[in-house]
């Protein structure tokens, strides 16, 4: 999974095929304990896929990217949402903020690129009604 502007040889990839989720990372310091498991934490309402949690999230030093892939479910969109509303959203202590993403139609995937770490741990594909109100 390359990132747009970096060579795939700097680029750390992991994958956990059960969960639909995809990440690759460009950083100073990439630990051998970072990686992605199926997360507990209770999905929001809208959301299109289970939450997966970024391990060891905190170790990464030095990012320049992330880009961050999950596969979403399509059928479990609100009746007359556009299948371009998905956005992967991130846990908060006070709810899920949707990053900026984009849509994949036909492979059923939504993507997000970063510059950073994102503002928390756990993410999740979900349904955005592009007013930030739907988690």
């Amino acid at each position: 999974m390359a990132i747009p502007g970096y060579d795939s040889s700097n680029v750390a990839e992991f994958t956990l095929e059960h969960a639909g989720a995809r990440v690759a990372v460009v950083a100073g310091v990439v630990p051998d304990a970072f990686g992605l498991e199926k997360s507990g934490h209770e999905p929001p309402v809208d959301a299109l896929s289970s939450p997966v949690y970024l391990v060891a999230l905190d170790g990464l030093k030095a990012v320049e990217a992330m880009r961050i892939a999950l596969v979403y479910d399509p059928s479990r969109l609100p009746p007359g949402a556009s299948p371009t509303d998905v956005a992967v959203a991130v846990a908060r202590e006070d709810g899920w903020d949707p990053l900026e993403s984009t849509v994949d139609l036909e492979a059923t995937t939504v993507t997000t690129v970063l510059n950073d770490r994102p503002p928390g741990s756990t993410v999740v594909a979900g349904y955005d009604d592009s007013n930030g109100d739907a988690y």
